[in-house]
């Protein structure tokens, strides 16, 4: 079913990546394990980790917690519809299409924030419930919702800690919630359980790796980079789904992985420029 070597290898990096951000594990691990993993055995295994990758999150940053809970209680609250509309979608739906939709989902998503884009929303209360649902629905198809949550609150004029706290209890919250539903929906089976051991060494390994590694580097650029590396898997990953599919044949299908690379190569050069004149 899949290569225990290659789901190790790839949780481990996701789980770096994680520990210098807060956020990162399932939107690293899912573009790169769907090749070898359906995602109704993939899911549910890294749903059950990361309830507690999410809450170890959350109780690092607790003394942030008070200063955040208001804000984000309408979004937690919206996730709940979300959450049951997209675990009847993995349920019920094709593999084939589901990861279609889980890349189709992802590519905008991740571009959007390897672009640095910015802009506060004004009726917090108001958007956060009705992007909860949104984001409810993503994180229990795709279980990844670190890209678009993160846009959201970096707009938000949050400080690190508060950044932090935030991500934790509104992944936290989604990631239990998935977890019931998934567990009620019966999508909790052998293979996916048998998947937990395989991930977890990555998970306590990669994470304090990573909390280390950003002290040193630039926390703006490394999540660009990782950003950019997504973009590229995602976009392989859409170009082969559209010939598997047949809605688009032959060479023509992978026009979406050359436009991909023609966006992300702008932007990260973009950055890059700007970043160094910054610099000057």
């Amino acid at each position: 079913m899949s290569s225990p070597g290659g789901i190790l290898l790839i949780t481990f990096g996701a789980a770096i990546v994680n520990g210098a951000l807060g956020y990162g594990f399932s939107s690293i691990t899912v573009p790169l394990a769907l090749f070898l993993i359906p995602n109704r055995v993939l899911n549910p295994a890294l749903v059950a980790i990361e309830v507690a990758l999410n809450a170890y999150v959350l109780w690092v940053n607790r003394a942030a917690v008070p200063s955040v809970g208001r804000r984000v209680a309408p979004l937690a609250v919206g996730l709940v519809p979300g959450v049951v509309a997209g675990t009847l979608v993995v349920a019920h739906v094709s593999p084939a299409w589901v990861k279609f939709a889980t890349y189709a989902a992802l590519l905008p998503v991740i571009l959007i924030q390897a672009s640095g884009f910015r802009r506060p929303i004004r009726s917090e209360r108001a958007a956060g419930a009705f992007f909860g649902v949104g984001l409810g629905t993503l994180y229990s198809v795709t279980t990844i919702s670190g890209p678009p949550l993160a846009v959201a609150l970096n707009n938000q004029g949050l400080s690190k800690d508060e950044f932090r706290a935030a991500l934790g209890v509104v992944r936290l919250a989604e990631s239990s919630m998935t977890a019931a539903a998934y567990l009620a929906v019966g999508l909790f089976t052998r293979d996916s359980l048998a998947l937990i051991p395989q991930i977890v060494p990555s998970v306590f390994v990669g994470v304090p790796i990573g909390a280390v590694l950003i002290r040193h580097l630039s926390p703006e650029t490394f999540r660009r980079i990782c950003m950019s590396f997504d973009a590229w898997v995602v976009g392989f990953g859409l170009s082969a789904l559209l010939r598997e599919l047949r809605i688009v044949t032959g060479a023509a299908a992978f026009g979406v992985l050359g436009a991909v690379a023609a966006v992300d190569g702008w932007l990260l050069y973009r950055y890059f420029y700007s970043h160094s004149r910054n610099r000057a």
